[in-house]
Order: structure tokens, then C-alpha cells, then sequence
């Protein structure tokens, strides 16, 4: 008896899981039959994941809106493609993650924002209001914190479109391998393997942190 509430509650969950997969199939089945209302609330369900993706690969809050931007106009032209053979949402992030592999690529002559900006009271750590807390009373511990942050950008500068992408995805979005694979169009093994090299570039340049 005393496993009968866990096994209800598994089943609960598993059932909201499915109601939430069935209802997203009738709001795209109705977006691709036309109705815009059907569209706009898949916007609303995926837009802050999709725009949380772009930045946190091109690290530009304009270049991200405007991924973001192309993305859901090619979701829009192309729904009427997608055939339910893989999730939405990994079609969607196929979608996101090659315009910002394409972008990355083309980008090797433009530097990115950088992570310190002069402002009228001098330099300014464009990461320093996302800071710990904890380490505000403790100059040691904010120079520390600092340090930190700028030789993770400095890794995820030196890391390919392909690994940052990876990389973000497990770590940021926390998605699994294989779905990572999917949304990359490879295997869990390439996957898999990407992320290594990417985690190893990583601890090499932290050093001392890890």
C-alpha cells in the first residue's frame, strides 16, 4: 500500500506530460491549417527558451533577437514541412541552433560584445550584476568571481560554433545527448564526444578553478 501513492503520482505526471504533447499536436496541426492565434501561442510557449539559446551562443543580445527573429519566420514558412517525426521542440532547435552555427561561422571577422565596457564611471563588467552575492562583502572572492567569468568567455571564444553549441545545450538548456544529437543532425556518440572536447578546453582554462 505504501507504494501506491508514489505510483499515482508517476502516473499523474505521465499523464500531464501526455496531455501537454497532445495538446501542442492540435496547436500545430491547427497553425499549419492556417490559424494564427494557434502560431502565436507557440511563440509564446518557446520564445524566451529560444531567445535564452541564441544569446547564450552568439553572447549579443541584438544578434540574438535577430536569430531569433529568422527562426520563428522560417518556423512559419516551413510548418506546413514538419511531419512529427522528432519533437517540436527539437525541430524548433534545429532550426535555432544551425542559423546560429551558420552566424558563428561567418563571424569570424566581428568581435563580440565585449566583457568589459567603458562607461562615464570608468570600465564596467558587463557580467558583474549577475554576480554571487555571497562574494559582494569579499573583494577577494568578487576578483576571484571575476576572473572567473572572463576566462570562461575567453574558452567559449576558443571553442568551435559546433562545441560552444553542444556545450550550451547540455549545460544551459540541459538536454540530453541524444536529443542533442538530434537537433545537430549526428549521433549521441558525436555528440557525446563534441562535449568532451569542449568540457576538456574548458578545465584546461580554468586551471586552478576546477
Amino acid at each position: 500500500m505504501s507504494g501506491e501513492p508514489e505510483v499515482a503520482a508517476v502516473a499523474g505526471i505521465l499523464r500531464r506530460d501526455s496531455e501537454r504533447v497532445q495538446d501542442e499536436a492540435s496547436l500545430i496541426r491547427a497553425a499549419q491549417g492556417g490559424d494564427e492565434q494557434a502560431f502565436a501561442q507557440l511563440v509564446y510557449t518557446y520564445d524566451q527558451a529560444v531567445l535564452r539559446l541564441a544569446f547564450n551562443l552568439l553572447r549579443s543580445q541584438e544578434d540574438a533577437r535577430d536569430i531569433y527573429q529568422e527562426a520563428f519566420l522560417r518556423v512559419h514558412k516551413n510548418l506546413h514541412s514538419f511531419r512529427f517525426d522528432c519533437s517540436f521542440h527539437t525541430w524548433l532547435y534545429r532550426i535555432v541552433t544551425n542559423l546560429c552555427l551558420d552566424y558563428l561561422r561567418k563571424r569570424k571577422v566581428r568581435r563580440e560584445e565585449p566583457a568589459v565596457v567603458e562607461t562615464e564611471d570608468g570600465p564596467k563588467d558587463r557580467l558583474e550584476g549577475v554576480a554571487e552575492s555571497r562574494a559582494e562583502g569579499d573583494p577577494q572572492r568578487r576578483l576571484m568571481s571575476a576572473e572567473l567569468r572572463h576566462r570562461i568567455l575567453k574558452v567559449l571564444d576558443d571553442l568551435t560554433p559546433r562545441e560552444r553549441a553542444v556545450f550550451e545545450m547540455r549545460h544551459h538548456q540541459g538536454m540530453r545527448l541524444r536529443a542533442i544529437g538530434e537537433v545537430l543532425g549526428t549521433t549521441e556518440e558525436a555528440a557525446k564526444n563534441c562535449l568532451f572536447r569542449a568540457t576538456q578546453k574548458m578545465r584546461t582554462a580554468l586551471g586552478e578553478f576546477v
